[in-house]
């Protein structure tokens, strides 16, 4: 059944959230990334070939350790959109969103009316049928984060008109996409690329929208909090378990040598 956003209210509260995107599907690593502490973890269908029952399961097991399941859809289609929230998302991540067209594409698909469109269903997030239409629409409406992603040179000259578009609650940046659509492919850190960045950051400052960050460094960490950025993106769980293996081998490598 679908319950307070917990993330939301952290939010609202003030305070500081951080999250992990989850490549590796896995409910089990997803229930281990909540008792590790995080708000909210992103599970990935934009790259990962990942059946429904198993999204079900990750979001299950996210519930079952406080963390607030959030679901990167393959692309802004409505039926993408439906088949997440309708498995017990509480949030919606849309990669790519470029004009304010596709945003309000978005929301409609997302929100009931009179915010939008979404068709609605039965099962787990009504309680199967446990809790009444009117109650869950009002909730639904309430509770679930719509989140756009930021990826391209079109979306960044857009952004003002994209954040006057009723119902979104965050923008995420995505500076791997951004730098390939700027010229730098792969060069996060380009000049051009953190101008982008910032350029996003500041029309969410001014339009009242959070603006997630995706800190690739300790420094950078420090820069977004300076500047008032209270959601931060840390990763992604399967660069941090490759790194991680990778330097305890190497650890006991130079061990031996030593």
């Amino acid at each position: 059944m679908l319950h307070r956003n917990a993330l939301k209210a952290k939010m609202a509260a003030g305070e500081v959230v951080t999250g992990l995107l989850n490549s590796v599907p896995s409910p089990w690593l997803v229930e281990m990334i909540g008792y590790a502490g995080y708000d909210f973890v992103i599970l990935d269908m934009e790259h990962l070939s990942v059946n429904p029952e198993s999204i079900e399961n990750m979001i299950r097991a996210a519930e079952c350790a406080g963390l607030t399941p959030l679901v990167r859809v393959p692309a802004s289609r409505p039926d993408a959109i439906t088949h997440a929230l309708d498995s017990g998302a509480q949030g919606i991540v849309i990669p790519r969103v470029s004009t304010p067209e596709q945003a309000r594409q978005v929301v409609n698909a997302s929100r009931y009316h009179p915010l939008g469109e979404r068709g609605i269903t039965g099962g787990r997030t009504t309680g199967f049928g446990t809790l009444d239409l009117a109650t869950y629409f009002e909730r639904a409406n309430r509770e679930i984060l719509v989140i756009m992603m930021i990826e391209d040179q079109q979306g960044v000259e857009c952004i003002d008109d994209i954040l006057e578009v009723p119902g979104i609650d965050w923008i995420l940046e995505g500076a791997i996409d951004l730098s390939q659509s700027l010229g730098v492919p792969g060069d996060a850190q380009h000049p051009s690329v953190q101008a982008a960045i910032h350029t996003v950051a500041q029309a969410c400052q001014r339009h009242g929208v959070t603006f997630c960050a995706l800190p690739r460094s300790q420094s950078q960490v420090d820069y977004w909090r300076q500047q008032g950025v209270k959601a931060l993106l840390l990763g992604e769980d399967r660069g941090l378990l490759f790194r991680k293996l990778k330097s305890h081998r190497q650890s006991f490598l130079e061990r031996d040598q030593a």
